[in-house]
């Protein structure tokens, strides 16, 4: 049915990365039932006796699980997508107990927040769309369809920072006053700073209009900038779909955000009044709105529901000027950056900063700013690489790697660092990974699986330590810091493509795999894949079957949602089998390996790997030649499913 190579080059010596490879996904199969059996019930939910006492908590239920489809659709276990899903229904039950959902959607919640739980979604739809589509479909509608009341398509603004299926649940918070932490003063400051002269007396919290009143006014009604994140849960039911309501719904909203940031030199502002104009809650402010570029993450949360919301209107639309709702905002912060060490830093988000540093936080290096306030711009941290890097992974533009370069160039460390740390968001080995891309890391492959497994091993023992531990509300992040679960290493190192953007973003994979013999995505047991270049003129794959005795058959699929091209490949032969000798050898000759070269002219390339062999494939691809979707190399048509 596709263009098909079979496999020549015997397997001898297989490679470490190949082995170290299979022992992850072996590892990691055990690794997500240890965890099910210790902290869940028998129809998936978490064992949790507490109740959720603010608008927060939603979020912390579903994260626990977000990259169990995700290793599902890289090559685990085949039962793993089953229990991925009864943890879904399990938690969606759960959590509709305890009143957080309506309709088995989020209330009313900031869209930072919303956009971490549905990853899960998304990777389930990816991975068994005609059980899903339902589901997600119903909830882009309540975005899509003004009925809701979600979207004013007059002035093109989500009208709340606080959304979702109850129009009731209005402001930001229950009760007067906002659920303050003290140590959120520390870490953020305060909302609405200017709203207190300098030296004013701290005041009372009912009395604070910071945190009550002024809040509600300014920060609770209108659009905010983090709402672009959900661009790609309408991206999802566009991908399911194909329905050109959801097209056309991204490049009106996201377009009216890019229009309201070349208003304003380029840089997009992070909030709408609810009569569409900038500022107008804030005194004109550009900067000041709800998870914003003043409080309380900066460019944390404004850059990942920025570059969501650019790639998915980009690539819905095939028109890349979307993207400048992302570059001169980088472009802008990064010309602020200063020479530091990390200790000297104002940085709000030490802890993330402290576990990927290590000993290089006493290291002069680039920091660049996060916040900005009425005094400019503050909150220095080291660049967060995610969202250049998925930049350049759409565009592969050599402006886009040039930045990259650069920031390279600033830093006071080594990129090609590989330390052992499982962050919130799965993922921050980029610089390693880009290293490796560049063609001067060469061992890279077999550290970030190293380190996977550190992570792995480390987690389960703390599955272990607090398997017994009745969690409290205010510990619930317990799950989420125990999921043993590690993907970043595989999607890199199979997909060629960067872990998924934690708020929210759809999955970017330069080649994605199915097992053409069991009929289901992911690499096939005992095979192998490692990317080595990305580059579209010359996408290099290895591909290893480490069975001694069973041939395996994959197909290669160009993107995430075959929405790329493959063009011509070359691929590796061993065409003279003299290299194993006469009968009375008892030794081997080097295998005599050159190349040949097929058209495929389609998503798909079928690869049979014969038992203990390899082969290189180098593959040319158009970028975004296909109208992306859901579909499989198993439908028998090309339509969205």
């Amino acid at each position: 049915m596709y263009p098909t190579i079979t496999a020549s080059v015997p397997l001898l010596e297989p490679p470490g990365w190949a082995l170290a490879q299979r022992e992850l996904f072996d590892l990691l199969d055990t690794a997500w039932r240890v965890f099910e059996r210790a902290f869940t019930g028998e129809d998936g939910r978490l064992n949790y006796r507490g109740r959720l006492t603010t608008r927060d908590g939603v979020d912390d239920f579903y994260e626990v699980f977000f990259n169990w489809p995700q290793l599902y659709l890289l090559g685990g276990a085949p039962d793993l997508l089953a229990a991925s899903e009864k943890h879904w229904e399990g938690v969606t039950r759960q959590l509709t107990e305890l009143g957080m959902l309506q309709d088995e959607y989020e209330r009313g919640y900031d869209w930072f927040h919303q956009s971490e739980s549905l990853l899960l979604l998304y990777f389930l739809c990816m991975a068994n769309p005609d059980r899903w589509r339902e589901r997600a479909v119903r909830f882009a509608e309540l975005y899509v369809d003004p009925g809701h009341g979600n979207y004013d398509p007059e002035h093109r603004i989500v009208r709340r920072p606080h959304n979702g299926s109850d129009l009731e649940r209005q402001g930001l918070f229950d009760g007067p006053n906002y659920p303050w932490l003290a140590k959120e003063a520390d870490m953020y400051g305060f909302p609405l700073a200017w709203l207190l002269p300098p030296d004013a007396p701290e005041p009372e919290r009912a009395e604070d209009p910071r945190l009550s009143t002024e809040m509600i006014r300014r920060m609770g009604e209108g659009d905010t900038v983090v709402n672009l994140a959900v661009a790609g849960l309408i991206h999802n039911a566009l991908l399911l779909t194909g329905d050109d309501r959801y097209r056309q719904w991204i490049t009106e909203y996201v377009g009216a955000w890019l229009e309201r940031a070349k208003a304003n030199h380029g840089i997009v502002p992070d909030n709408v009044a609810p009569d569409g104009t900038v500022g107008g809650l804030l005194d004109g402010r550009w900067y000041g709105g709800h998870y914003g570029w003043s409080w309380p993450h900066g460019w944390y949360s404004v850059g990942h529901a920025a570059i969501v919301a650019a790639l998915a209107a980009a690539s819905v639309a095939g028109d890349e000027s979307y993207l400048d709702l992302v570059r001169p905002a980088l472009d802008e912060i990064i010309s602020h950056g200063k020479v530091m060490t990390f200790a000297q830093a104002d940085s709000s988000i030490r802890s993330k900063w402290q576990v990927q540093l290590v000993e290089d936080v006493n290291t002069p290096t680039l920091h660049v700013p996060y916040r900005h306030g009425d005094d400019g711009w503050f909150d220095y941290s080291p660049m967060l690489m995610g969202v250049p890097t998925a930049l350049w992974h759409h565009t592969a533009d050599p402006a886009d790697l040039e930045r990259i370069e650069r920031l390279r160039e600033g830093v006071g460390y080594d990129w090609r660092n590989v330390r052992s740390f499982r962050s919130k968001e799965e993922a921050g080995h980029e610089e390693p990974w880009l290293a490796f891309l560049a063609g001067d890391h060469p061992d890279y492959p077999e550290k970030i699986l190293a380190a996977a497994q550190a992570q792995v091993r480390h987690r389960l023992q703390r599955v272990e330590a607090y398997r017994d531990v009745d969690v409290p509300e205010e510990d619930i992040h317990l799950w989420q810091q125990s999921n043993p679960v590690v993907t970043e290493a595989l999607v890199q190192l199979t997909w060629g493509g960067p872990q998924v953007i934690y708020n929210g973003g759809l999955q970017q994979a330069r080649v994605r795999y199915y097992d053409a013999d069991a009929r289901r995505p992911g690499l096939p047991p005992q095979v192998a894949a490692l990317v080595s270049s990305i580059d579209p003129a010359a996408t290099v794959i290895d591909l290893v079957n480490l069975d001694p005795e069973q041939p395996h058959t994959l197909i290669v699929q160009a993107g995430a949602f075959a929405e790329h091209a493959i063009g011509s490949v070359e691929y590796s032969v061993c065409d003279d089998g003299s290299w194993i000798g006469d009968m009375y050898d008892y030794g081997h000759r080097a295998p005599h390996v050159s190349t040949e070269s097929i058209e495929a002219d389609g998503p798909w390339l079928r690869v049979i790997l014969p038992r203990s062999t390899r082969i290189r494939l180098t593959v040319a691809m158009e970028l975004r030649a296909n109208t992306a979707s859901y579909r499989t190399p198993f439908d028998a048509s090309g339509e969205p499913r």
